[in-house]
């Protein structure tokens, strides 16, 4: 069959089992060309790494086989969005572009509030500035090691789809996986981008030196009850999928300012 080439990262990290599970699924759809971050780069959202020598290494290269594409493994030191540049820089090199991008599958809810600060939805984005269907797959947990059975049989299933409709320009997918066992999930749903924040994020500590110092856990107040707010709907047992957009502009409140602030 004609591969298809599916370029994958991750915030997680090269060493994530997340991002292994994604790439060994996308080889069964195509040949894989994997550039992660050297290091964990949770929490990076769409920055880029402007003041840092950036270093590329070739960790493997497999050739294809009877129903798996090739794959080929590269470590990036800078940030998930370096990782997806980069990534296209190698296809533009040789003339042709990626025809899909998976980021993850992250170790760890990307619903609601979090897609905004997420590495993951982030280069999720930088895929779709440059016209590749990208999508982003998220477990809701951030154990090193969880059951992906049921991430995987549904990525299967949204990955069918994909393939087979497509996704507009300048869309990307937030998908977010309950961390249940498979025959508990309830199954796929389209949602919206959940209403919620974290309150009280700053703990203080004392260091054993006596020194005062500030560490982020805080809590997440849910602001939307709706059944299809993408958090709610993991929680309640359902793959959530949320289309997200790379232009942000509200088109409604483009016309109401209009109205009340003429010119």
């Amino acid at each position: 069959m004609k591969h298809i080439e599916i370029l994958v990262t991750n915030d997680d990290g090269l060493n994530a089992r997340g991002l292994k599970e994604a790439a060994t699924l996308m080889r069964t759809y195509g040949n894989v060309t994997v550039v992660a971050p050297s290091e964990p780069q949770s929490g990076k959202s769409a920055s880029i790494s402007l003041d840092n020598t950036l270093r590329l290494n070739l960790i493997e290269s497999v050739p294809a086989e009877e129903g798996l594409g090739s794959l080929r493994v590269y470590s990036f030191t800078g940030t998930p969005v370096d990782c997806v540049k980069m990534g296209v820089n190698l296809f533009i090199n040789e003339d042709r572009m990626p025809d899909l991008l998976v980021s993850g599958i992250n170790h760890g809810s990307n619903a609601s509030v979090a897609s905004i600060y997420s590495g993951t939805l982030g280069a999720a984005a930088e895929g779709a500035v440059y016209d590749i269907p990208s999508i982003g797959l998220s477990l809701n947990t951030h154990k090193a090691e969880p059951d992906f059975e049921g991430v995987l049989h549904y990525s299967r299933i949204i990955m069918d789809k994909l393939l087979k409709t497509g996704i507009s320009k300048g869309i990307y997918l937030n998908v977010n996986f309950p961390n249940i066992p498979l025959e508990e999930i309830k199954g796929l749903k389209i949602g919206h981008q959940g209403h919620g924040r974290w309150v009280r994020e700053f703990e203080k500590r004392t260091d054993p030196r006596g020194r005062e110092y500030y560490w982020i856990i805080g809590r997440f107040l849910n602001l939307d009850q709706a059944p299809d707010a993408d958090h709610n709907l993991v929680d309640d047992g359902y793959v959530s999928i949320v289309p997200h957009r790379i232009d942000n502009t509200d088109y409604q409140e483009i016309e109401r300012l209009r109205d009340l602030w003429p010119a």
